[in-house]
């Protein structure tokens, strides 16, 4: 009787294919996939950090075109509105930019290096903070979170550029590639 009431196996009666032994050829052949699939913890990073740095761009967007079409109305200054379409402009394309194009890379080359795309998104910062001549409360305080987390993601990245994690990047990335293509030669193959 005692037996039959714990019927629960313990922890050393799981059955070997519960347990995941991997001692056979099947079980070696997922691991190493596992390996190839889990990317470099820099790129990654890199990656969030980009999204990140793409949706304070975006974010920047939305708020000097809402202050550009504040101040287009009548009894506001048109030159606040002109300079916030440069700013929407200029926030697109830092926003862009941070998807790393090809296109937009040998258009713009300096922008490849970290501390000009820091100091171009600081600048976006600056002219999103500029000009508050919107009375709007809930605009003024969008602008400040705004241009802070640009300004902030600017700074990282002028940081990050003079310790040269952008070559350390760049290197990682084409070493990524070159595994990628010699993986696809070899299934080819």
């Amino acid at each position: 009787r005692e037996a039959s009431s714990s019927s629960a196996p313990g922890p050393s009666e799981l059955p070997p294919a519960a347990g995941g032994s991997g001692s056979g050829s099947g079980g070696d052949t997922p691991r190493v996939t596992r390996r190839r699939a889990r990317g470099d913890p820099l790129l990654i990073v890199c990656g969030c950090f980009s999204v990140v740095t793409a949706a304070t761009a975006l974010l920047c967007v939305a708020v000097n075109v809402l202050s550009a079409v504040q101040s287009f109305r009548p009894g506001f200054q048109i030159f606040g509105g002109i300079f916030r379409c440069y700013a929407v402009v200029i926030s697109l394309f830092v926003a862009v930019l941070e998807t790393e194009w090809g296109f937009i890379i040998k258009f713009c080359k300096i922008l490849e290096y970290w501390p000009a795309r820091g100091m171009l998104q600081i600048f976006v910062a600056v002219m999103t903070k500029a000009y508050p001549n919107v009375e709007r409360s809930d605009l003024i305080l969008l602008q400040d979170i705004a241009s802070y987390l640009l300004l902030a993601c600017g700074l990282i990245y002028v940081i990050s550029g003079v310790l040269c994690l952008g070559v350390l990047k760049r290197s990682r990335q084409q070493k990524a590639t070159s595994r990628e293509q010699a993986a696809k030669d070899l299934h080819a193959s």
